[in-house]
């Protein structure tokens, strides 16, 4: 364990300077690939910043609940912060220092605030207040507890869609694929849509989306599923999952959506470039494209089947 001068317990911070205007795509490319790193935007100008942290005592009860985003040490964190800021024509000299364990769970904060993602939704985190409006729905969220916080393109462009379709009609159920946080089937849950399911391939996912739907107080249910052996049916499916996966299982997922017409498929974890693949994925298993969003470097997908 490292220490100050003063025997606080402190942990490694590791940065690197990049353009602010590749900050987002930067910190997208680490999310895709499950990576915990936060930046920080020189609103004047100048060079900005994107880091994470090593903590000083992995196996503490503390870190626990952010282990899978975390880099295990200094060299793998280096190494990925090159590799992302490469993808983009950045070559980054990650600086390495240290910071007091408490300081950081303060400063970590900062990268988190209460946000509203579309016209009815919502939310914040544990330690932020908030008055919410007439017909608002709030939904309370620890960022620390698994992926889905309610700050990434994909995740927004989900709520989006959610609630559009919750105005024309709520009384379907819904089906969450790859449910992570739980955010969209408690988000779908608070929308007013029946019988809302989320699955997912991570039994820690499960709990955790299990434990947040009761805090919100969402009628949601969570169960482990392989997605190759699924077969839930739902009104309403979306998916927020990886590009490759929602190509790969495409029969699959298509399946999961009752053919009823008016019924829809949300599709998101998509990059730009690849998106026009999966559509044609889908349109082959009788998806039909609504209508797409493009959100940053990332788009999502709204289809029925007739």
């Amino acid at each position: 364990m490292n220490h100050t001068s003063d025997n606080s317990p402190t942990l490694l911070a590791i940065s690197a300077e990049v353009p602010a205007e590749l900050v987002p795509q930067i910190a997208d490319w680490l999310t895709e690939r499950g990576a915990f790193f936060s930046t920080w935007e020189d609103r004047e100008g100048g060079p900005s910043r994107i880091e994470t942290f090593i903590p000083d005592d992995p196996a503490s009860p503390d870190w626990t609940p952010y282990a899978s985003m975390l880099c295990a040490t200094a060299d793998e964190a280096i190494a990925l912060l090159q590799e992302a800021c490469a993808a983009f024509g950045v070559e980054a000299a990650p600086a390495v220092s240290t910071v007091k364990t408490e300081d950081w769970a303060e400063s970590w904060k900062r990268f988190f605030k209460t946000i509203r993602v579309s016209s009815r939704l919502v939310i914040r985190p544990p330690w932020e207040d908030y008055d919410a409006a007439e017909g608002e729905r709030v939904i309370v969220l620890d960022p620390g507890m698994s992926f889905g916080t309610g700050k990434h393109a994909t995740t927004q462009a989900c709520l989006q869609f959610l609630d559009a379709l919750a105005s024309e009609d709520a009384s379907r159920a819904v089906l969450d694929i790859g449910c992570g946080s739980g955010i969209l089937s408690i988000a779908a849950s608070l929308l007013g849509f029946a019988n809302v399911r989320g699955i997912d391939n991570d039994p820690d996912a499960v709990r955790i989306a299990a434990e947040n739907a009761a805090a919100n107080g969402a009628a949601a249910s969570f169960e482990v599923c392989d997605l190759a052996l699924c077969q839930l049916k739902a009104p309403v499916v979306v998916a927020n999952v990886l590009a490759v996966v929602l190509e790969k299982f495409a029969r699959e997922v298509s399946g999961c959506v009752e053919r009823v017409k008016g019924n829809a498929l949300i599709l998101s974890g998509i990059l730009d470039t690849q998106y026009e693949s999966v559509r044609r994925a889908y349109e082959a298993n009788g998806a039909t494209e609504l209508r797409s969003v493009l959100v940053g470097e990332w788009r999502t997908g709204l289809f029925t089947f007739a």
